[in-house]
């Protein structure tokens, strides 16, 4: 299960979405996170589906990176849908028994919320895949630039956040050997109830800690050798533009959004989700 964890990993490429500028693909992915929330019926919800597929086929992420990311989020879809389906209440009645009661909006709602969450989660993966670490940085800072004028250190702040982001795999890995190598020394960390478990996982989370505050101090003495200090009169080898692309992948996503704002106005009554 922690392999397949691939939260803030990237993958080299060349394609037209590893090409944009990272300050687009992040405005971009709120804009696409607010088109799954606005959209109130079924067809609204495709056109967010029909981008997503068309996104990850320009970007040629294979499709099984897709499948890794939603794996480790399978337990809370099922969760959120089995709540939907019992505490949603509707008309039409399609199960009772004693308290439990399923009815087919509920059933419509649980699908619904499943299929954001899916699509929420491959679509910020998505920027991650597509972003290096470095470009995720500059393009957080850029953006986030005008709070400088509230004394906010935005420069640091930006690069805690993509320094967390990147090492998520890192310590995914760590943590993997260390579980094997207790397993291999005997450990059981599966058995028992969950107090029991709770304990087996002492051996484990002793040494991560360990492991993460040795990196942790490593990096920071590394940064320190090459005179880092912030922000601060930085230069960048690659400046940040706003290229035509960027511009058209804008107006593609805007277009979207308007498409599904227009059928949230106009088209309300075509199976509606609420």
């Amino acid at each position: 299960m922690l392999k397949d964890i691939t939260i803030g990993q990237y993958f080299p490429g060349d394609s037209f979405i590893h090409r944009l500028d990272p300050r687009m693909k992040i405005v971009l992915t709120f804009a696409y996170i607010v088109m799954l929330f606005m959209a109130s019926n079924p067809l609204g919800l495709g056109i967010g589906i029909l981008f997503l597929v068309f996104a990850y086929g320009i970007s040629k992420i294979p499709p099984r990176m897709i499948l890794k990311s939603l794996k480790p989020v399978v337990p809370i879809i099922l969760f959120t849908s089995a709540l939907n389906m019992l505490f949603i209440d509707g008309d039409n009645l399609l199960f009772q028994w004693g308290i439990i009661t399923i009815t087919l909006q509920g059933i419509t709602t649980a699908i619904v919320m499943s299929v954001r969450i899916i699509c929420l989660i491959a679509g910020t993966s998505l920027m991650t895949y597509t972003t290096s670490p470095i470009a995720l940085t500059d393009g957080i800072e850029r953006l986030c630039s005008p709070l400088k004028r509230f004394k906010l250190p935005v420069h640091e702040l930006a690069m805690m956040m993509t320094i967390a982001l990147r090492f998520i795999p890192t310590l995914i890995e760590e943590t993997d050997k260390i579980m094997s190598a207790q397993k291999a020394r005997g450990a059981d960390l599966e058995s028992g109830g969950l107090m029991q478990r709770a304990k087996a996982l002492i051996p484990i989370l002793i040494p991560l800690f360990v492991s993460a505050f040795r990196r942790a101090d490593e990096l920071a003495l590394a940064m320190e050798c090459r005179c880092y200090r912030g922000g601060e009169g930085r230069t960048r080898m690659k400046q940040l533009k706003i290229v035509p692309r960027d511009i058209y992948c804008a107006v593609f996503v805007g277009l979207c959004l308007a498409g599904v704002v227009c059928i949230n106005l106009f088209a309300p009554e075509i199976l509606p989700m609420r």
